[in-house]
């Protein structure tokens, strides 16, 4: 079984951390690579470590049309 340290939350302090993936092809999560999920030693909780960065959707005009305009161009938001 594959360790670590790292600080835990659960337990506020230093703390080893158990991969129970560590074999390759051994996490049903991610078959073909590195399994994500490591657990405190201690108390049990949840670490993931490596999630991929999120890509965000730019306002282009795909995106554009399938938002409804709520103000109509050229007037604001307040009545005064």
């Amino acid at each position: 079984m594959t360790q670590l340290s790292r600080h835990c939350a659960g337990c506020n302090e230093e703390r080893l951390f158990e991969q129970f993936h560590a074999e390759p092809g051994g996490c049903p999560d991610v078959p073909d690579g590195d399994c994500r999920e490591w657990a405190c030693s201690a108390c049990g909780d949840a670490l993931i470590i490596g999630l991929p960065v999120p890509e965000y959707a730019g306002r282009d005009s795909s995106t554009q049309a399938a938002l409804p305009d709520l103000i109509p161009t050229g007037q604001h938001c307040f009545p005064w």
